[in-house]
């Protein structure tokens, strides 16, 4: 059991640094009032291993592989990003760099003491926090040995929380287990206690029972009690496909970043299922309903899905609840279930004006994946783009008031906004 609690600079301090950037109009958001609900930790390879319980530090893998650099040995490469967060030649470009460098390379990637910077270049009000490669290894851990998977938690949350604890505008979310009942509560209250912005779960169905087995409600009712919300990324999904669907007698086809095969347009199609399984299954069987303070995000899996999802929890609905109990007892429908719970960040590369006229203003948030290549060199741009048919109710929503609704009590807790002035 571990009790840290996260160590935070409150009231005014943040904004009163000398530090702080000049002008805050001179940073990439120029001055609009953003709350930014995917961004990232690098994590370095012993991660897991210098934050886990001593018994289990000899079983925590490294979470960092040579393939994100091709020719270089990990602890080269990262000793050389060091050097160069540590060049003062290299980090007089911080502020014309802040979206162009990424992973490693990025200001505040890896180095607690260097996001603070990162975020006043940025100009966001918060980043909800993330790691970058640890969902799976949490994942599959979950469906094998539960002590392990509960070991391994606890080293990642310890991890976030220790990395977030410099900056209160940086919001660490944890993870949950949810192979065993028992370890699930104590883990969420540990994490809530630390000071968890938010707790992750796998959206890959637990080994031997549903996520919505009623022996989990102490997760959800703490979670709610709390107002932290539940969130699902990218990479907590299991294995998205059959490696079958590669063998297709054509030369193999080169991923996202141009290196070898890891994520590429077939597996991006795969991307939102397991969170639409999921959280389907919560819907149905009453979840939502039992705990209806309770937030859901649904992080960097896209958001082109949702109208159709939503239409396709109504039309079961309609067709299931003549013969099913469990439907009839749900308080409304399923979308406007989803509309009051749930929470989803498009890719800047989708129509998300689009997305919002389909699924309703209260479901999108903005996202920069910071500092990811994902994310794209200017994210704010292409949302903006995309943004050209929503009135400015529909963009408040989506560059702030949505996240409010995701993350309210925390934020109000690390004296973050909650409404912008009129």
């Amino acid at each position: 059991m571990w009790r840290t609690r996260r160590r935070m600079r409150l009231g005014s301090g943040h904004a009163q640094r000398p530090d702080r950037i000049y002008d805050a109009a001179m940073a990439y958001t120029g001055g609009r009032i953003i709350h930014d609900a995917d961004a990232h930790i690098m994590e370095p390879p012993n991660w897991l291993i210098d934050h886990a319980d001593p018994a289990w530090r000899d079983r925590m893998p490294k979470v960092f592989t040579e393939s994100l650099a091709p020719g270089e040995g990990e602890d080269r490469f990262i000793a050389q990003a060091r050097r160069d967060h540590g060049d003062a030649a290299y980090r007089a470009s911080d502020a014309d760099q802040i979206m162009l460098r990424k992973n490693f390379a990025a200001t505040g990637s890896f180095l607690a003491e260097d996001r603070s910077r990162a975020i006043d270049l940025i100009g966001v009000q918060s980043q909800l926090i993330f790691n970058t490669f640890t969902n799976g290894l949490l994942a599959n851990a979950e469906q094998g040995d539960p002590a392990y998977a509960a070991a391994m938690s606890r080293a990642h949350n310890r991890a976030m929380i220790e990395f977030c604890s410099v900056d209160q505008r940086m919001l660490p979310v944890t993870y949950v287990p949810l192979a065993d009942f028992s370890d699930a509560a104590v883990i969420t209250g540990e994490a809530v206690e630390a000071g968890a912005a938010a707790l992750m779960i796998a959206s890959a169905c637990p080994a031997n029972h549903s996520p919505s087995h009623i022996a989990l409600d102490p997760v959800w009712a703490a979670a709610q009690d709390a107002g932290v919300p539940i969130v699902f990324h990218v990479g907590g999904g299991g294995s998205l496909l059959s490696p079958r669907y590669f063998d297709n007698g054509l030369p193999p086809v080169p991923d996202f970043h141009g290196g070898a095969e890891n994520f590429r347009s077939i597996d991006y199609m795969a991307i939102p299922y397991p969170p639409m399984q999921t959280l389907s299954t919560l819907l149905f069987d009453g979840v939502l309903d039992r705990f209806p303070r309770l937030k859901f995000g649904v992080i960097e899996q896209g958001a082109s899905w949702l109208p159709g999802w939503m239409r396709n929890l109504d039309a079961a609905w309609t067709a299931f609840r003549k013969n099913e109990e469990r439907l009839q007892a749900l308080r409304a429908s399923p979308s406007d279930i989803v509309r009051q719970q749930i929470r989803v960040t498009p890719y800047p590369h989708e129509d998300a004006g689009w997305i919002i006229a389909q699924s309703g203003p209260e479901t999108c948030l903005f996202s920069s994946d910071f500092p990811h290549v994902e994310g794209g060199r200017n994210p704010l741009a292409r949302f903006d783009a995309s943004l050209g048919s929503i009135d400015d109710a529909g963009r408040r929503g989506f560059f702030f008031d949505n996240f409010v609704d995701l993350m309210g009590d925390v934020l109000v807790r690390h004296q973050l906004p909650v409404s912008i002035a009129a």
